[in-house]
């Protein structure tokens, strides 16, 4: 009797937020601007119901924007944020912590920042710094970093508990590419500002940056919040995607008011106007 042929077994597929790798993104052409411009100009339309719907239901947002120097982190915070109202949406981006502030427990200069009702906070940076920067650089002790590990979980299952929606987002852009946005930087200088120390010493420590990343992922990739990779070496790609995907995360409808009507004008009857010559004005060099 003759046996049945062995079944092929089906290829391992990948998971929707793994990155794929360097060299498949190095390939795709760029996204051209007309279109971006497009799909941006309807992608913030769109952010702008999601804020009036978080305002009236009074939901508690907060998302963080972690990945490489230079992979593009302050371009998407900046497409999300420049139609919003600040009182709604704001960004958090900590300095270095304070002498008084090392002392503290480490999430507790992170806790005033977070989200009352109807707020969204977007941090630039975040207590991930522990897991990144400071175990590479030795800003922590070993002790300190095994404690962030084991505590950051539970902290985030904790906010995520409390009512906050957290969502957590990671760019990913390769060494070629973040060496081109350095040389760009360091040749213009309306960018130079943004080549610090610690830039230098990521390009220098590429690889120990890696596998803290990867020890990052493999503790605090949780269930309640986990991590969301953006694909990031192509800059406009990575703008729509990201903003695309976070309006996707919540289940927002139009609530957007009906037009406005300007009331009449005061009647200026009895007003006289001071002379222009009082003023001060800004001289017209334009």
């Amino acid at each position: 009797m003759s046996k049945k042929p062995k079944s092929k077994q089906k290829p391992k597929q990948v998971p929707a937020k793994e990155a794929p790798p360097a060299d498949t993104k190095a390939k795709r052409e760029r996204l051209p601007r007309k279109f971006y411009e497009k799909e941006l100009e309807r992608l913030q339309v769109e952010l702008v119901k999601l804020q009036e719907w978080i305002k009236i239901k009074g939901i508690k947002v907060v998302a963080i924007f972690e990945g490489r120097d230079a992979a593009g982190k302050g371009g998407v915070i900046k497409r999300i944020t420049e139609r919003l109202n600040p009182r709604v949406c704001r960004v958090v981006a900590l300095p270095a912590p304070t002498e008084r502030e090392k002392t503290q427990w480490y999430f507790q200069r992170y806790v005033p920042h977070l989200p009352a009702g109807g707020e969204i906070v977007l941090l630039d940076r975040s207590w991930y710094n522990r897991a990144g920067v400071e175990r590479v650089m030795g800003f922590c002790t070993d002790k300190e970093y095994q404690e962030f590990l084991r505590s950051c979980p539970e902290f985030e299952r904790m906010l995520v508990r409390s009512g906050i929606l957290l969502i957590k987002y990671w760019f990913s852009v390769s060494d070629e590419e973040q060496e081109r946005r350095f040389q760009q930087r360091i040749a213009d200088p309306r960018r130079r500002w943004k080549l610090s120390p610690m830039d230098l010493q990521s390009r220098a420590r590429w690889l120990e940056y890696s596998k803290a990343k990867d020890d990052m992922f493999a503790h605090s990739d949780i269930k309640q919040a986990p991590w969301f990779v953006v694909n990031a070496d192509d800059k406009r790609r990575a703008r729509l995607n990201c903003i695309h995907h976070l309006l996707s995360m919540l289940p927002y409808e139009d609530l957007t008011p009906e037009p406005i009507e300007l009331p009449p004008r005061q009647d200026k009857t009895g007003y006289v106007r001071p002379p222009i010559s009082d003023q001060t004005f800004v001289p017209e060099v334009y």
